[in-house]
């Protein structure tokens, strides 16, 4: 693909958007720590292209400084507008740019996963004056085009005659510009002189993208929420953001640079703007904001909810500096057609969905007529919840249907929680809760594993262990890292006996993903443990090498040591004394059985389900397999050398 110049409409006002936009210019406006502009910058920059314009006129100063701040203003022309031109009267402006070849033109309120070479490929086929980017989307269908995709005419919000929507998105020809008189003026009048001059105005249709116009308070708290779940986050806290060990997340948060908490704050799908302060501050900092007076960012008329423990909760809202906007939850939230909530974004292929009840809320499983875990699942839970392991209470099973209902764990795990920057004390307490529970399922769970047949006989033996290596060198090692080994036979035998060491341990019951993002910490810091139906009679060193040596989560060297003596204390009090004194000397296999599992997996997720964002813990999870197995280089050299080659 030849390249080309690409401009970018960035100079409105926002005017749907306010109050956000009295403080922020709608292109610099975050979703998680990353401005709108930069989202489409780094989407577009990746086509072949000689230069970036981009118009300016609202809050340029503001567009400005960031950009200069930035790597895209090395290919970056800047086009300052001293009245508003429009969406036509800023191509006009930036004719001397623009006239030089085929261009594409992008609004910076857009966020799409659309294939822009292939709207480049189509335009340049078709011989088009002009392509639009269009989709079928209800809310703004008023383009209408023939049935060979050509513009015919734009309806009004009343007509019947709507058809397809115009994405923000085009690929125009230079000619076009001859169209636009001097001044401000609109594509869209252009669009209709040239169709009605005899050019063509085609169209290529993306429906089935992702596509988002950022244009109102609910379609950009809609847009921050898809990108924490694209991202497979459910919490977003600016390093800026001090100590906040006083918040409390349910469903999605975002909490931007430099906001401040002054009280114990409850926060349940809210975007906090930068430069927000909530809670109790002086008197002296309340302003007017419309008809409602506030406190720093937290109202001081409206109604709140406060919690048992003195804490302020907020729901479904944007809090800005002295401004609060709500929101209807319908309109944010990934609701099914029967009106469920989709919550989790881990691995799992099962489907989990937030159902309201009067009083409380409740968690429905569905899994698929194939899943060979659901009875599974099922099983366990009635028999972890006799032994008192917390784990989410079984309310209802419906096996016909494959669903099951749970108790609400709610939505921060213990991934999540560590977002916020929280004091060591509490991080330890946390962790020593978990390691209680733990404890739990190796000792008392296990002592009465007979009550669970089907735990009981699951073995996590040599032939799983060797299906973990196998599942590291097939989906990371030449999946991910499309490497080939040097001496295969000889590292086969290695793993082999890496397996048969790992088999030889004393058993217990092993959750066998005993990690972060499978410990849900509720309010009040009591913790449930989830996803446990891969549970097995295996080594209890793998679990404590899950929950410590986490790729999910760095702890500190220092917390790490202290953790795992008050395991072994627990652990000597509980269990069998050979379960004990075997757990030390297992810790060196058992990471690193577990450490190749976990990149086998990244790499199955991200290239096989699509699920690209865990790529970002491989870093971290090669970092620990790389300091697994350099106490045993020698005992094995050629797995040492592999996983030191690789990048």
């Amino acid at each position: 693909m030849s390249k080309m110049n690409i401009f970018i409409l960035a100079a409105g006002f926002g005017e749907r958007l306010r109050p956000i936009t009295d403080h922020i210019p709608k292109p610099l406006i975050p979703l998680a720590g990353k401005p709108v502009l930069q989202h489409v910058l780094e989407r577009v920059s990746q086509l072949p292209h000689e230069r970036i314009g981009i118009n300016l006129h609202y809050k340029k100063e503001l567009i400005h400084n960031w950009l200069a701040g930035c790597s895209f203003m090395n290919d970056a022309e800047l086009f300052r507008e001293k009245e508003i031109l429009n969406t036509g009267g800023a191509l006009k402006n930036a004719e001397a740019l623009l006239r030089k070849g085929t261009f594409l033109v992008h609004n910076s309120d857009i966020l799409s996963n659309m294939n822009l070479e292939k709207l480049i490929e189509h335009h340049r086929l078709s011989k088009n004056l002009v392509t639009l980017a269009v989709h079928d989307c209800p809310e703004f269908n008023n383009v209408i085009v023939d049935e060979q995709g050509f513009l015919l005419g734009i309806s009004s919000a009343e007509s019947q005659r709507k058809n397809t929507a115009f994405t923000g998105i085009a690929v125009y020809e230079p000619a076009f510009l001859d169209l636009l008189p001097e001044g401000p003026s609109s594509v869209v009048t252009a669009w209709l002189e040239a169709v009605d001059g005899g050019d063509r105005i085609g169209t290529h249709d993306v429906s089935g993208c992702y596509w988002s116009d950022i244009g109102t308070p609910s379609a950009y708290a809609k847009a921050v929420f898809d990108t924490l779940r694209n991202e497979g986050e459910c919490i977003y806290v600016h390093p800026s953001t001090g100590t906040c060990s006083n918040i409390y997340v349910q469903g999605h948060a975002v909490i931007e640079e430099k906001c401040e908490f002054h009280e114990k704050v409850s926060l349940r799908n809210c975007i906090v703007l930068p430069g927000s302060t909530v809670g109790a501050i002086p008197e002296a900092g309340l302003r007017e904001a419309g008809t409602t007076r506030f406190r720093g960012s937290l109202p001081h008329e409206l109604p709140l909810h406060e919690l048992n423990d003195n804490s302020l909760e907020f729901e479904n809202c944007i809090i800005g500096p002295y401004y609060k906007i709500d929101l209807n939850e319908s309109e944010i939230l990934c609701i099914d057609g029967e009106g469920k909530e989709l919550i989790g974004s881990g691995g799992s292929d099962r489907r989990y969905y937030r159902l309201r009840g009067n009083d409380a809320t409740e968690v429905l499983m569905q899994s698929d007529p194939g899943d060979q875990d659901f009875e599974r699942h099922i099983e366990y839970s009635r028999f972890f919840q006799s032994c008192s392991v917390h784990v989410p209470l079984l309310m209802d099973v419906r096996h016909k249907q494959r669903q099951a209902v749970f108790e609400d764990a709610g939505d921060m795990s213990l991934y999540s929680y560590l977002k916020c920057r929280r004091d060591e004390e509490k991080i330890e307490k946390v962790y020593r809760r978990a390691i209680d529970e733990l404890i739990r399922i190796q000792s008392a769970a296990t002592e009465n594993v007979s009550a669970c047949p089907l735990l009981q006989n699951r073995l996590f033996n040599y032939e799983h262990f060797r299906w973990e290596t196998d599942y590291f060198i097939e989906r990371f090692v030449k999946g991910i890292g499309n490497r080939r080994m040097q001496n295969y036979p000889g590292l086969e035998e290695e793993l082999h006996s890496l397996a048969l060491k790992a088999d030889a341990l004393p058993k217990t019951i092993v959750h066998r993903d005993f990690q972060s993002q499978n410990i849900m910490v509720l309010k009040g810091e009591d913790i449930r443990i989830i996803d446990y139906q891969g549970a097995r009679m295996g080594p209890p060193g793998y679990d404590v090498a899950s929950l410590l040596w986490d790729p999910y989560v760095r702890l500190d060297d220092g917390m790490k040591q202290h953790l795992l003596d008050y395991y072994m204390k627990q652990l000597r009090s509980r269990s069998k004394p050979e379960i004990h004194d075997s757990v030390r000397a297992s810790l060196i296999p058992c990471r690193l059985q577990r450490h190749m599992q976990a990149l086998g997996a990244y790499g199955f997720l991200s290239s096989i389900k699509g699920k690209k964002y865990f790529l970002k813990y491989v870093p971290e999870g090669l970092r620990l397999l790389k300091d697994d197995v350099h106490p045993v280089k020698d005992l094995y050299p050629e797995l040492h050398s592999l996983i030191m080659s690789l990048e």
